[in-house]
């Protein structure tokens, strides 16, 4: 039996996060399992399906919370998987809010779907891919682990998490397999990078010498904006939105870092008094989960906001603030008389209250749509970043007459400068591969051109299910 990896999503594209190591006593370690979040044809299966068979996994380490390296978790463990699920403590609080979410709104489609069948008097087969049931089984199976901690996974294997400042309790992860009269062996993921000098979190942590590498490449060939430049563009879009035109502000925004880090900064002008006095409305449930299980982890946090707090406690909360949880309240938004900003999920507009909120505003000249964060092919927010002037939101055609906006320098993830400073530490001689992944393949092939005139050297941009032998 060979050492091999094989690439079972986010291979050619960005999400789906998944891939498989087996070593040559066939012991197999999934690193993420991912929930694939858009539409393309050939994907379409992707999340009922497996390249592997669940049952025969060892081990799963995970590398951060977002659903699109989580997501599959709970079919993982009903299709048969029963092993331990490594990832840090911050994950594991943040994941099972994740997950119940996710359980929720696919209970809730599968529902409506059937509920629309039995009116067409069609069969009522729509369910969900898991549920509620299902992730309070799945967490039974989750270890949190410290960070920069040798933990032994097998006789052989052993897992090192470090900090990849991406989201709260993110991680880079590091495997050292040692085989019987074979020199180790050091594996690694670099799990979706986060960026340097950011609020919120600490800077990431680049990882020790490897002979393999699977490295993310969202932003390829992209150089972001920087802080504090974000907090002055921010400040612009709302006066010109909010005052000078007396309108809407819209934010789509994953629950769980953009969120967190826009009102961070509101909330710093607002102590700066220079935040007009406006109303802001957080409209997602899971942010406000999400942003509850940040207090709970000041480990993840900063020294610039844990100097912050200092002053000022609560910093995620200040005047003309208000967190919505309550669906109707949710609804009535749509209502409100004068200027305000709305920050709602999902980030990608693929669903949730964000989709309501651009139904009732994307056609008003007064309004603008700010986009915070990476938008995968196919989905509404790639179509509104690429400036499509017409789209449909719940089946309904809609003109795009509000204003886009774009600021990437709140994205999670480190643009192309960002991702070649924290790969410069590695030794290029030792390592022998480094697999592109988490990227869609024009970003992929700029990163790896940039990388070849860094001096690394085999570089590699596996497709789906493509598997790689390491080791014979």
């Amino acid at each position: 039996m060979k050492m091999k990896i094989k690439f079972c999503g986010a291979a050619r594209t960005v999400t789906g996060s998944c891939h498989l190591l087996t070593l040559s006593d066939r012991h197999a370690i999934l690193m993420d399992a991912g929930l694939y979040q858009g539409r393309e044809e050939k994907f379409i299966d992707f999340n009922s399906a497996w390249l592997f068979e669940p049952s025969t996994i060892n081990c799963l380490i995970l590398s951060h919370a977002h659903i699109d390296h989580s997501g599959r978790i709970p079919k993982l463990v009903k299709d048969g998987f029963n092993g331990e699920i490594i990832c840090t403590s911050a994950t594991r609080d943040l994941t099972a809010v994740m997950l119940m979410d996710s359980a929720k709104i696919q209970e809730r489609d599968a529902y409506f779907i059937n509920k629309q069948k039995r009116k067409k008097g069609l069969k009522e087969d729509s369910a969900p891919l898991y549920t509620i049931n299902d992730v309070s089984n799945c967490m039974q199976y989750f270890v949190g682990i410290s960070y920069d901690t040798w933990r032994r996974i097998s006789d052989n294997v052993s897992v090192l998490l470090r900090d990849s400042g991406h989201i709260f309790g993110s991680a880079s992860v590091t495997l050292k397999i040692d085989e019987i009269g074979q020199e180790p062996i050091f594996v690694g993921f670099s799990g979706d990078i986060g960026r340097p000098n950011r609020p919120i979190l600490r800077d990431p942590v680049s990882m020790q010498n490897l002979d393999y590498l699977i490295c993310e490449s969202t932003y390829g060939g992209v150089v972001h904006d920087n802080f504090p430049n974000d907090q002055e563009t921010l400040l612009r879009i709302i006066k010109e939105t909010c005052i000078n035109k007396d309108g809407k502000l819209i934010i789509p925004a994953s629950s769980v870092g953009p969120t967190q880090e826009v009102v961070y900064t509101l909330d710093k002008l607002q102590t700066e008094n220079r935040l007009p006095k406006i109303p802001v409305f957080v409209d997602s449930p899971m942010a406000i989960n999400a942003t509850e299980v940040f207090k709970l982890h000041p480990e993840c946090f900063d020294s610039e906001i844990m100097e912050y707090v200092i002053n000022d406690p609560n910093p995620f909360g200040f005047n003309n603030l208000k967190y919505i949880r309550d669906r109707q309240e949710s609804k009535q938004l749509n209502d409100f008389k004068g200027p305000a900003i709305i920050i709602s999920a999902a980030g990608m507009m693929t669903g949730g209250r964000i989709l309501h909120h651009l139904l009732n505003h994307i056609e008003d000249s007064i309004n603008t749509v700010l986009i915070v964060g990476y938008c995968a092919n196919h989905t509404l927010g790639a179509r509104l970043r690429e400036g499509e002037k017409r789209v449909q939101i719940f089946g309904i055609e809609k003109e795009v007459k509000a204003r886009i906006e774009i600021m990437d320098s709140f994205s999670a993830h480190a643009d192309e400068p960002e991702i070649i400073d924290y790969l410069s530490n590695l030794d290029k001689n030792k390592l022998n591969n480094i697999f592109l992944v988490h990227g869609e393949l024009d970003r992929q092939y700029k990163l790896k051109s940039a990388l070849e005139r860094e001096g690394f050297n085999n570089i590699e941009i596996p497709a789906f299910g493509n598997e790689r032998v390491l080791r014979h």
